[in-house]
């Protein structure tokens, strides 16, 4: 096997090449992915290699983006669309939610999708509103639709794989912030499917639960714990749809104590269900209720406040230190 350090730019780049070098209905499309390679250049040289019928510009209308990708799919094409940034998204939300995530259902099984739509999302970049969004939950509760994000870039490469030869449609959210990270990668090494959650760290005094932007903050926040005397452990959600319960609710029956660590304002939204899910099934063997560290609910804020926004180690391990120990 060779590692390569890459960036999960990189890695998402490459899983988008392998996916069409492998298979002819893959098409990819979006504003700016031409020749330009895409904002963030996810796309950078699909075009050279593969021509303008199958990596292309198109204008800006994201409804329109997405209704070229449902025909495609009933077609018989397998398109990948970029909604370029997060809130970019919502002009084609009646398209998703309408279309996208019921015509298997309104089929009756007989059509299918199998198209992904990729989305950059959450803040830490210095972006403005309509560019820090973290809109999962509005995708998560849409029945239909499946929803995974990476957290690292093994993860990166191997569910953007899995999600273009899925046979349903696919939101597949992207940390833009961690586009630049890097780590030292196998891209043939097997990477577990969707609908699977990891444990990243493991702990015996309390479980924090992450996804997406919000893994490495609880790993860091995991390791200054285990620097004052607790040893947290850390889940990696990777499938927001479907959601890994038994891996979840395995790893708090370990500890005894949860908190949710998420990017997203907190109200309604997928901190809210995971907190719900946690409590029902793991009731009897909680030593105190689970905590949430999001967003606050409020529009994202300008670029020189994020930082007091978005989740960070203090108010994580503030959460922790709440959890009823009995030392305390």
């Amino acid at each position: 096997m060779t590692h390569t350090k890459i960036s999960m730019a990189q890695a998402l780049n490459q899983a988008l090449r392998d996916a069409m070098r492998a298979d002819d209905s893959v098409v990819m499309f979006g504003e700016d992915v031409g020749a330009l390679g895409g904002v963030f250049r996810i796309t950078d040289g699909l075009t050279a290699e593969f021509g303008e019928n199958r990596c292309f510009d198109t204008p800006l209308a994201e409804a329109g983006i997405v209704g070229m990708a449902v025909g495609m799919a009933m077609n018989g094409m397998r398109p990948v669309v970029e909604m370029q940034f997060d809130a970019f998204g919502y002009p084609a939300f009646e398209q998703i939610v309408s279309h996208v995530a019921k015509m298997r259902n309104r089929t009756r099984g007989r059509v299918a999708l199998p198209l992904v739509i990729r989305i950059p999302y959450g803040g830490g970049i210095g972006g403005v509103e309509h560019h820090s969004d973290s809109s999962e939950s509005y995708f998560a509760h849409t029945p239909g639709l499946t929803v995974v994000t990476p957290a690292t870039v093994a993860d990166a490469y191997g569910l953007l794989r899995k999600a273009i030869e899925f046979p349903d449609p696919v939101v597949f959210m992207e940390p833009k912030k961690l586009y630049w990270a890097k780590e030292e990668v196998d891209l043939t090494e097997a990477q577990p499917g969707i609908g699977t959650a990891v444990v990243r760290r493991d702990g015996a005094d309390a479980t924090l639960i992450a996804y997406g932007p919000a893994v490495p903050v609880a790993l860091e926040a995991a390791e200054v714990a285990a620097a004052e005397g607790r040893q947290l452990s850390v889940v990696d959600l990777r499938s927001l749809v479907p959601f890994d319960d038994e891996t979840v609710c395995a790893a708090v029956r370990r500890t005894g104590r949860a908190v949710v660590v998420a990017e997203a304002s907190g109200f309604a939204s997928v901190s809210s269900e995971i907190v719900a899910r946690v409590t029902e099934k793991c009731f009897h063997s909680l030593a105190a209720p689970v905590r949430r560290v999001t967003a606050f609910d409020i529009p994202f804020p300008p670029p020189k406040l994020e930082k007091y926004q978005l989740p960070s180690v203090d108010r994580i391990l503030d959460a922790v230190d709440d959890l009823q120990w009995e030392d305390s």
